[in-house]
């Protein structure tokens, strides 16, 4: 069974660079080029994993962090003198234009959601008679469910799951392949977490070793949430994800 999805969650390879600065609290004037390229190229992997769509300018980033990296790694050497005056010609650091055009970008990004926030607090607004407004609560907490967990969190949560499955799946001497409708899935998810009634974690989502099955469950969950059927918490930076079934209010 193949899968061909596209996630609008992705805004581009320069968001998903910020977002590995951001997670491991990285200088963006001194960027360790070996750590920060084993993680995109990381990110990189899962998405091709999950046959998700990778844009062609993700692949150029890779491309141009394999570049940096590799002249990160040949010797520095002073260069010989160059005029009368004993002066030397500075060796440019590979990463500055990276550096300058994530600058920008964080420019940007701050400005886009100080955008969008102003835009939000401005459509709460309204110039009308007073009158009740029961549930304005219960809308900007569904509005604002994307904004704890994004889908970088969601890919590093794959990331760990694939490793546990790894050490855990068992020695079998056949494999059984059952395709899985991703409607279906949901549907058993869904049910899942109504009858528990209560907060589960992600990792147990997944009680098959079968990487088909582990794939349709994930995607069943991005989908789920994008349809605000479900929310996903997580405490702090690098701890597990919760998923809990998002009840909707009558109106």
């Amino acid at each position: 069974m193949e899968y061909s999805v596209k996630v609008d969650a992705f805004e581009g390879p320069l968001d998903l660079l910020l977002h590995l600065i951001n997670r491991f609290e990285i200088d963006i004037y001194d960027i360790p080029v070996a750590q920060i390229t084993e993680q995109y190229m990381m990110y990189i992997h899962t998405m091709t994993e999950l046959q998700l769509d990778v844009a062609s300018e993700y692949l150029v980033v890779a491309a141009t962090l394999l570049q940096i990296k590799s002249k990160m790694l040949l010797p520095k050497y002073e260069e010989e003198m160059i005029d009368e005056f004993d002066e030397f010609q500075e060796e440019e650091d590979p990463r500055e234009e990276l550096m300058k055009q994530l600058i920008e970008y964080r420019k940007f990004k701050e400005a886009a959601q100080e955008l969008k926030q102003l835009e939000e607090n401005r459509s709460h607004v309204y110039t009308k008679l007073p009158t009740v407004l029961t549930s304005v609560q219960e809308q900007q907490q569904d509005s604002k469910q994307d904004m704890d967990i994004s889908f970088y969190d969601m890919l590093s949560a794959f990331q760990k799951l694939m490793k546990r499955k790894q050490l855990q799946k068992p020695i079998r001497a056949t494999i059984n392949r059952q395709d899985i409708p991703i409607e279906k899935r949901m549907d058993e998810i869904i049910l899942e977490l109504k009858a528990m009634k209560g907060k589960k974690n992600f990792f147990q989502l997944f009680p098959y070793h079968e990487r088909n099955h582990v794939v349709v469950t994930f995607l069943a969950v991005l989908e789920l949430m994008k349809g605000n059927k479900i929310v996903v918490e997580q405490e702090s930076n690098f701890e597990d994800l919760y998923v809990s079934y998002q009840e909707k209010s009558e109106s």
